[in-house]
């Protein structure tokens, strides 16, 4: 969409402060990203760096290439103007509590530890569930337990001419399998529409 050109008008809004919240694979993709567009990027997370979910050279990568990192660091809430603009993320200091039956230290918020981050852009790079607002608003799609679409093996979902396929369907997988997935699917909306 021609977003690298400054001087061309599209939607995507290239942001000069970038908070990245989250501390997998894709949130490193996405803050290091925002740094390539020119943004002073960051990234927000709740745990310590030895927790962090995203491959090591990843992490080093993005540290390679300048990425500021708030680790033991949680949003509160998304603060914006009176236009809808976002204008910084409020946050709260963790720190890890005791060990759990697995071993995982949980992260406990820090009392008095509340403060501000300056940006103009928030990227919500958290888990790999799909996203809830689309059962939410589609009358007739069924979801799993997990949250995801239930579809058929030609991706056919529970509502009549809507077809899903990939990570939304079956959560977290490859590439290759949402490819797979696109192309079994787009097969079926061709029969689909052919014949109506």
């Amino acid at each position: 969409m021609h977003a690298y050109d400054k001087a061309y008008d599209t939607p995507i809004y290239v942001g000069q402060r970038v908070v990245v919240v989250g501390g997998g694979n894709v949130a490193m993709d996405a803050v290091r990203t925002a740094k390539r567009l020119g943004a002073e990027a960051t990234i927000v997370y709740r745990r310590s760096e030895k927790e962090l979910p995203a491959r090591v050279e990843e992490v080093h990568h993005a540290k390679e290439e300048g990425i500021r990192f708030r680790m033991l660091t949680n949003p509160t809430e998304v603060l914006g103007d009176e236009k809808g603009w976002v204008t910084g993320l409020r946050c709260v200091e963790m720190e890890l509590g005791e060990p759990d039956e697995s071993g995982r230290r949980s992260p406990v918020v820090k009392e008095g530890s509340e403060f501000e981050i300056a940006c103009d852009v928030v990227i919500m790079a958290l888990g790999t569930s799909p996203n809830p607002l689309l059962a939410a608003t589609t009358a007739g799609l069924e979801t799993s337990r997990r949250g995801c679409i239930t579809a058929d093996e030609h991706g056919a979902t529970t509502r009549k001419g809507v077809f899903a396929g990939g990570d939304a369907v079956t959560g977290a997988a490859t590439v290759i399998l949402a490819m797979g997935a696109g192309r079994t699917a787009a097969r079926a909306i061709d029969a689909y529409i052919k014949s109506r």
